[in-house]
């Protein structure tokens, strides 16, 4: 029933972006991978997790700011009756009241009083509406996910192995980054109101050559000489494999070319591109080349960093 705010350290003002680099931070110290001897560690990036889970649906938010929800995200007790163990009625003398001798159960005060009461299971109807508090739900069990470079890209159907053996197929949403997090329902830990959920974190994995961008996906391309000058189709990977990019008569290095709808899903529809930087690979030592170039008329024809100010 923590405060999710205080739990994260941030400030109840504070900013989707302030919660989501604190979120960050702590997952990052708190992670069981990273705390294999620590058991208190693990509970705490629970409870981090579950800070952050409230914090960035804003329905809840609203809900805790207005005192309506606690922390767990259970309904809180108006005018701060309850307080007994589920299922049962609050004891004679709770709360301030005197029951003194034979007065009888606390929950035939309210009975007197408002009518409705419940013997022996808290109290409910009558005076706004009173009711116990509902039984808590398990606790949500965090799992992390590594994803490749190309399945994110390709939003690809991932298979996570839940903590009891059980395998379920997950598929990844348009936008998919690190720290995306996706909520399997009643897949926690049991409880006396249910069970909690599984939180599982998507870490995208980096790639060896691809850089993402945005939506979009970048990759440096090397060509050759021959390739740059007199033009040509060659073979390009892009996370939904290798395509045919046509390479301009006289491109030179950092000419950048697009490859359409060949980078990420979007949130809201559709898909990024990915942008090819050529890069001419010169031979090293290439004696054709070398007499070629020290006998070309063009060699000393103007300064290509001029528009440098050199």
């Amino acid at each position: 029933m923590a405060d999710p705010y205080a739990t994260l350290g941030v400030a109840r003002g504070a900013s989707a972006d302030e919660i989501k680099k604190a979120y960050r931070k702590l997952a990052k110290e708190l992670h069981p991978d990273r705390n294999k001897d620590n058991p208190k560690a693990s509970e705490r990036f629970s409870q981090v997790t579950t800070a952050y889970d409230l914090l960035t649906d804003k329905d809840k938010r609203a809900r805790f700011d207005r005192g309506e929800i606690d922390g767990d995200g259970n309904p809180t007790m108006p005018y701060g009756f309850g307080g007994g163990r589920p299922g049962a009625g609050a004891r004679p003398g709770a709360a301030g009241f005197d029951a003194g001798g034979d007065s009888g159960d606390f929950t035939d005060i309210f009975e007197g009083l408002f009518g409705g009461g419940q013997r022996g299971g808290g109290f409910t109807g009558g005076f706004g509406g009173f009711g116990r508090r509902p039984a808590a739900k398990g606790a949500n069990v965090p799992y992390r996910l590594a994803v490749t470079f190309e399945d994110a890209a390709t939003l690809a159907a991932q298979r996570v192995t839940l903590r009891d053996g059980k395998t379920i197929d997950l598929k990844l949403p348009a936008g998919v980054e690190s720290g995306t997090q996706m909520r399997l329902a009643g897949k926690g830990d049991p409880g006396a109101g249910g069970n909690g959920d599984a939180i599982v974190t998507i870490e995208v994995q980096p790639h060896r050559f691809f850089v993402r961008e945005g939506d979009d996906v970048r990759l440096d391309l090397p060509v050759s000489l021959a390739e740059a000058v007199l033009g040509a189709k060659v073979r390009v990977p892009t996370v939904g494999g290798a395509v045919m990019l046509s390479v301009p008569r006289g491109s030179t290095s950092g000419k950048v070319l697009r490859l359409k709808g060949q980078g990420f899903h979007k949130k809201g529809g559709g898909r990024g591109d990915q942008l090819v930087t050529l890069l001419v690979d010169l031979p090293v030592d290439d004696d054709a080349l070398i007499e070629f170039v020290e006998g070309w008329p063009g060699k000393d024809r103007g300064n290509p960093r001029g528009w440098m100010g050199v």
